[in-house]
């Protein structure tokens, strides 16, 4: 019989219930770090973790946390199809997003996927800690510099226009960009995301016409590049 967990045990009348956090990341050591500060704190305890969308979504369906952290680049998938894919299912559920990838071009992404913030990896540990009571609390999580951001481009009217040629991908596109300047052939690509060869190549044309690249070994050579450059 498993042992029940110390916080659904009734217990002293005055004593803070603690919410839930599930992770989802694909790297075992940046989970178990923060597990530990997470459980740190007075209020808040870890409840599950998972390092891809299909086993994220099995323990958050039998956890039922409070909140779930999602990176972006996870095993076998992208966090943000796990963001869709948890909105479509438990709508209200709070999802906060800690990557590595540029928050320029991410998290807006993140935002429309139903996610309610955006930290990055290098951020202190009280930026992690405060991200997370402020969507558990029902409000957005945003760097100072993506919110003046957003705001600017909301104010001038052109929140809708991509800044940059990468931004005019899709999301899906995008994440195939991403797996190709990670090395990854088409073949993988198609198998970890479930689609066709075909499919994966036509993501590639519609890639290298909207950034205006001439050749696959150009769309390899950019990708790659983008990678390193922290993309």
């Amino acid at each position: 019989m498993a042992e029940a967990n110390r916080n659904d045990i009734p217990g002293d009348p005055g004593e803070v219930k603690k919410k839930r956090v599930y992770l989802v990341d694909d790297h075992a050591m940046f989970r178990e770090g923060l597990r530990q500060l997470i459980d740190r704190e007075p209020n808040l305890t870890v409840c599950g973790d998972a390092s891809n969308a299909e086993e994220a979504l099995a323990g958050i369906r039998s956890s039922h946390p409070d909140v779930v952290i999602v990176d972006i680049s996870l095993a076998v998938s992208s966090g943000l199809d796990l963001i869709k894919d948890l909105k479509a299912e438990i709508d209200d559920l709070p999802i906060l997003v800690v990557s590595m990838h540029d928050e320029t071009l991410y998290a807006e992404r993140v935002l429309r996927a139903g996610a309610m913030g955006y930290v990055m990896k290098h951020e202190p540990a009280k930026t992690v800690k405060a991200a997370i009571h402020k969507v558990l609390g029902g409000d957005l999580y945003l760097s100072e510099k993506i919110s003046a951001g957003m705001l600017n481009r909301m104010v001038r009217g052109d929140a809708d226009q991509p800044r940059t040629p990468i931004e005019t991908l899709s999301d899906r596109e995008l994440e195939v960009f991403r797996m190709l300047g990670q090395g990854k052939p088409t073949r993988q690509i198609a198998e970890e995301l479930d689609l066709t060869i075909a499919t994966i190549n036509s993501f590639r044309n519609r890639i290298k016409e909207k950034l205006q690249l001439k050749s696959s070994t150009e769309l390899l050579l950019h990708a790659a590049q983008w990678v390193r450059d922290g993309g």
